[in-house]
């Protein structure tokens, strides 16, 4: 029988595996591009938010084109860290495991990151319901980390005028 592995296991073993890649330099550049892109994407989906209907198939792509957001914000977030990380799983256990202050949820991740790959490899298709589950919270978490990546762009730059 399948048992699911607690956050610290898969923190562990991603250690192990040597998913968390470091990085020689806080590429500043690639960060301000890669949250372009995100918020992008997520003013994007907000436009096909508000002409979907509860019954049609575009919240399929409406879930996957927010959980990229997320992804991609998450990946420019690390990036202060000095760190690349192979796998969206790896990736989610970091932010869990060495930014606690920001209050994600493993859980959560794991959620939207299994409804996903049903859909992504397996060909199950993300309902409005689905959607609506999982909405706020990814709101929530995008517009954290867009507010967290504007603040650490914002104190390089004021470190980097005080060298």
């Amino acid at each position: 029988m399948y048992k699911e592995k607690t956050q610290k296991e898969i923190y562990e073993k991603c250690e192990e595996e040597g998913s968390f890649i470091p990085l020689a330099e806080i590429d500043i550049e690639k960060i301000k591009s890669m949250h372009k892109i995100a918020l992008i994407d997520f003013e994007t989906s907000k436009e096909w938010i508000k002409n979907a209907k509860k019954e049609s198939n575009q919240w399929n792509a409406i879930f996957k084109i927010n959980y990229d957001v997320l992804h991609i914000l998450l990946e420019a977030f690390v990036i202060f860290d000095k760190f690349k990380i192979k796998t969206h799983e790896c990736l989610f256990a970091y932010l869990c495991e060495k930014h606690s202050e920001l209050e994600f949820d493993w859980n959560f991740f794991e959620k939207i990151r299994t409804k996903r790959n049903r859909s992504v490899y397996y060909g199950n298709l993300i309902t409005y319901n689905d959607w609506s589950e999982i909405e706020l919270q990814l709101n929530l978490y995008i517009n954290t980390l867009k507010k967290e990546i504007e603040l650490k762009l914002k104190e390089f730059k004021q470190k980097e005028n005080e060298e």
